[in-house]
């Protein structure tokens, strides 16, 4: 590919701070540029706007939502909710394949494990935290005293308020905050089309523009068994959009990395990158061969395949921006003029002069470790799964480590094991959890051949997991011998403490406890090499850019509330200017261009269920479906309303258009786009597909 022309990445705009494109930008809501907005737009959001913005966009695990309704409805994505939607649907009850309706608040499913955060406050902790870490601390001290210094303060505000706490790092640990949520354990699940019209295209489609995907899930937050009365809520919108509107995006992008340092993008580029693709492909592989054993277990592993197909697409597109290389010069020579103009101040020399060079040699450090971090630290991992689809293994392991850490005085305890996280960890492992035993087991044998495969027969890991036995073998016996898979087995457990743990004969308790040491062990040697090396010096860069060019930019995504915005348009591509708007009638367009129903290519990517086939003829062929807006965002932010500057509902993020994807190290605002859903496209489902008319009803407040 020819590299493309690019506007200054996050680094480079340091360089000249006036020059921001004035839709790039993942912005917190206490840095707004309301300035650059109200002389392009005429308008900017004012406190009033984003106090209701801020109290009607929820977060979801791994994604975005908002209120829609006064009721408690929740709107997001149908790939953000599938997880859940899987969750409780069975062989039976298929809801991801067929979809779900709610025909009465009676037959809303309640969904085991769901949690959704308010976000209620945010305080600026820099100052206090600065007082508490001495200065000249050697990193690895100063990373501890943070640390002891932000779990007080979050016990502090948490006993105050009632509210759950969470520390956040902004601009590389130039600035740190609090941020306290309001958290709702009751959500049911309301509503969910057919996953093929929810992504309709399949893997071919995703991530591009024209697109036709009726992306989005409805669920519902209960308070002491009844529906939540939202305070505030975004109403639907009366309009529409047309194109040149001005939308704003509220939601959590997940993470970017375009403050980091030159080494560091150049490790990513060149190990962690490549390292985690060849992860994720072989597990995809292990996904699809089970999938085919039978029907059922297709029905299982459908949606990690998905997910890790939507990973892996977005993962290549990641890191083909850090293979342009007209991009990495720009992001180089930013560099080196803060690094020049660091030099130029004996103050700032002596604080931060040798910052960047301890940051390569952290990332060298990393590179020997990588492997290992990826094979048995990394969620996702083929022997740890996810938070919505654990294995017996990463249960075993919470198991063992909870209990051990909370024999412990709490500044000695890991971070992630404070008092309220112990509290959250232990409801966690009573929730029910589907349990197939079959994909257990083949999973946990492709993963310890994996890790056989990738440390060698030599490597401590791998003979402490296997003792001379096959991983077939192994995993065999662990699987078939656990009872982890029983959530009163788990409570028992818990209940027992470090006792019970210390006497447990489960087999994957017993993995646990010797893979335990290890990974702690390569834990110890990557915090104290690298995580202590980063944050401290990362910090150290941070207040340099500060001190240069003042806090006219904005940080990198952390997975918190942030605002983005932009005109509907579309782009230049292919020859020809991409339309701002698909509908209905492109929906069927594309469906029999392809031959409908009958053709099978690419896995039936464009066929649709019947229902769809058989109300085509009520449906209104202009309605517009999706729409490609001038936006800057990330994964994390599926699920993100589009408000518009009523503060009404307009559309729903589900995707950016691949051309974005490098946009996890820069912003090219030619060509950067968000993709949605259209708010009018939802009503006009919902009423002539679904006959949901009581739905309708209560989402437009008629």
């Amino acid at each position: 590919m020819k590299p493309r022309s690019l506007a200054l990445s996050l680094v480079a705009l340091t360089l000249a701070a006036s020059s921001l494109r004035a839709e790039e930008g993942m912005w917190t809501f206490d840095n707004l540029p309301t300035k650059q907005i109200s002389e392009k737009y005429g308008w900017a959001p004012d406190q009033a706007w984003l106090d209701h913005v801020r109290l009607s966009v929820l977060r979801f695990p791994g994604g975005s939502g908002s209120f829609v309704s006064k009721d408690g409805l929740v709107l997001t994505n149908h790939h953000v909710g599938r997880g859940w939607i899987q969750r409780v649907s069975s062989k039976d009850a298929d809801y991801v394949k067929n979809g779900f309706a709610a025909l009465t608040r009676e037959q809303e499913i309640k969904v085991p494990g769901l949690e959704l955060m308010t976000l209620m406050a945010t305080d600026n902790i820099t100052e206090r935290l600065a007082k508490a870490v001495k200065a000249g601390l050697p990193e690895k001290e100063s990373l501890k005293a943070r640390e002891v210094e932000i779990e007080k303060i979050k016990q502090e505000m948490q006993q105050k308020s009632g509210l759950t706490c969470e520390h956040v790092s902004l601009y590389q640990g130039g600035e740190h905050w609090i941020y306290s949520y309001k958290k709702h354990t009751d959500v049911r699940l309301v509503f969910a089309p057919e996953q093929q019209v929810a992504f309709f295209g399949g893997d071919p489609d995703n991530f591009t523009f024209p697109r036709h995907n009726l992306d989005f899930s409805i669920f519902r937050v209960y308070e002491n068994g009844q529906p939540y009365l939202a305070t505030e809520f975004l109403h639907w919108t009366q309009t529409g959009l047309k194109a040149g509107d001005l939308t704003l995006v509220t939601g959590h992008p997940g993470r970017t990395n375009r403050q980091d340092t030159l080494a560091q993008m150049v490790y990513s580029r060149d190990v962690a990158i490549p390292m985690r693709l060849k992860s994720m492909e072989r597990r995809k592989k292990a996904l699809v061969e089970y999938a085919k054993t039978s029907a059922e277990a297709s029905r299982q592993a459908s949606t990690q395949i998905f997910g890790i197909e939507n990973g892996i697409k977005a993962t290549n597109g990641y890191w083909s921006g850090l293979k342009d290389k007209e991009a990495m010069a720009r992001i180089a020579a930013a560099e080196k003029d803060l690094r020049a103009r660091v030099a130029k101040d004996p103050k700032l020399a002596a604080s931060v002069g040798e910052s960047w060079g301890k940051i390569e040699q952290a990332t060298k450090a990393d590179k020997k470790m990588a492997k290992e971090t990826l094979l048995l630290n990394q969620r996702g991992s083929f022997l740890l799964g996810s938070d919505q689809n654990p294995t017996l293994l990463r249960y075993a392991l919470t198991l063992v480590r909870l209990t051990a850490e909370e024999a412990k005085p709490s500044d000695q305890r890991l971070p992630e094991f404070s008092d309220a996280a112990l509290k959250t960890a232990k409801v966690r492992l009573g929730i029910p959890s589907p349990y197939y035993p079959e994909q257990e087991a083949f999973l946990f044998t492709r993963g310890l051949e994996d890790a056989a495969r990738e440390l060698g027969p030599e490597h401590r890991f791998v003979k402490t997991m296997l003792g001379g036995k096959s991983p077939a073998a192994v995993a065999k016996a662990a699987v078939e011998g656990s009872k982890l898979g029983d959530p009163e087995v788990r409570k028992a457990l818990l209940a027992g403490g470090k006792k019970a743990i210390a006497e447990s004969q489960d087999p994957m308790i017993t993995l646990a406890k010797k893979l335990d040491p290890i990974a702690r062990e390569l834990r110890k040697r990557q915090e104290d090499l690298v995580m202590s090396v980063i944050t401290e010096h990362g910090s150290r860069i941070a207040k340099a850019r500060f001190a240069a060019y003042g806090k006219s930019a904005y940080p990198d995504a952390t997975f918190t509330l942030r605002l983005t915005y932009g005109p509907v348009e579309g782009y230049p591509a292919n020859g020809t200017l991409i339309q701002p708007f698909t509908t209905f009638g492109g929906l069927f367009d594309r469906y029999d261009g392809w031959g409908g129903n009958e053709a099978k290519a690419h896995g039936s990517a464009w066929t649709l269920p019947q229902r769809w086939v058989d109300k085509r003829g009520a449906l209104d062929a202009s309605v517009p479906f999706n729409f490609a807006h001038k936006v800057d965002i990330i994964g994390g932010n599926s699920g993100s309303p589009v408000i518009d500057k009523q503060g009404e509902l307009v559309g729903l993020i589900f995707d950016g258009n691949i051309e974005s994807l490098p946009g996890n190290y820069f912003y090219d605002e030619k060509v950067n786009r968000g993709v949605a859903v259209d708010a009018r496209a939802i009503l006009h489902a919902l009423d002539k597909v679904y006959g949901a008319t009581g739905l309708v009803a209560e989402l437009t407040g008629k």
